[in-house]
Formats: structure tokens, sequence, C-alpha cells
């Protein structure tokens, strides 16, 4: 079994004790991205389009520092504060994801790290 710690700057870099991803084999597991700007470690906005659509180019800026892409992905979890803006989830979803789509979670919690409206997490699977 091989293990190996995936970062890149072109994500936010962990806020606590965690790793972007981790690669065990071809299966790499992203740890929850929320919509930090990687560069000032900020939220880039309190607009929930613009959290989701900065969460999923944190999620693809991991994937490809693991060596994928978010076609890659067989496991999405999503994480909301307000599941009224689950139709916007599909909405942005459909431009960064096609046909087949990964298995998807999508789960209301009353709060996120730095007040943030939207995370996931996943898990891919790269080919040999």
């Amino acid at each position: 079994m091989s293990r190996e710690i995936i970062s890149t700057d072109n994500a936010p870099a962990a806020i606590g004790t965690y790793s972007q991803a981790v690669k065990i084999d071809n299966t790499v597991y992203l740890s929850g991205q929320i919509p930090l700007d990687p560069q000032t470690m900020e939220l880039c906005s309190n607009d929930i389009r613009e959290q989701i659509v900065r969460v999923f180019d944190n999620l693809d800026a991991v994937t490809r520092a693991a060596g994928g892409s978010l076609a890659d992905i067989a496991k999405l979890n999503i994480y909301l504060t307000d599941l009224k803006n689950f139709p916007l989830i599909n909405e942005i979803m459909a431009d960064y994801f096609q046909q087949p789509y990964p298995a998807r979670a999508a789960i209301g919690v009353s709060e996120l790290p730095k007040a943030s409206q939207v995370e996931m997490d996943a898990v891919m699977c790269l080919s040999d």
C-alpha cells in the first residue's frame, strides 16, 4: 500500500490538523473545501453562488494536484447551511461535471467553518 499527502498552493491551505488530500494506492480522499480564496485565505464572498463556484474550483485544484480531475470523483459530499440552495448546487455542478455523475450526498448542517454556507469533500479514484 502506497500513501502520499497531496498539497497545492492553488487551493486553500489546511486550517487545522489535516491534509488537503491523502492518496492511498489509486484512491484519493479529499478533505472538505470551503469557499476560501487560496491567496488570501478569506471567504471569497457572502454570495452563495460565488461560494459554490469557489468550492468546486478548490476541489478541482486538489484533484489536479493528485493527478486526476473532477471527472475522477466517485463520491461527493455536499454540506449546506440552507438546503434551499440545493437547486443552485445542481445548476452549478452541471458546469463542472458531465455524465456519468459521481455518487453524491447533500446534507443540511447548522454551521460550517469560517461562517461559510457550503463545504464539499470527495473520494476520487484514479486509473492505473
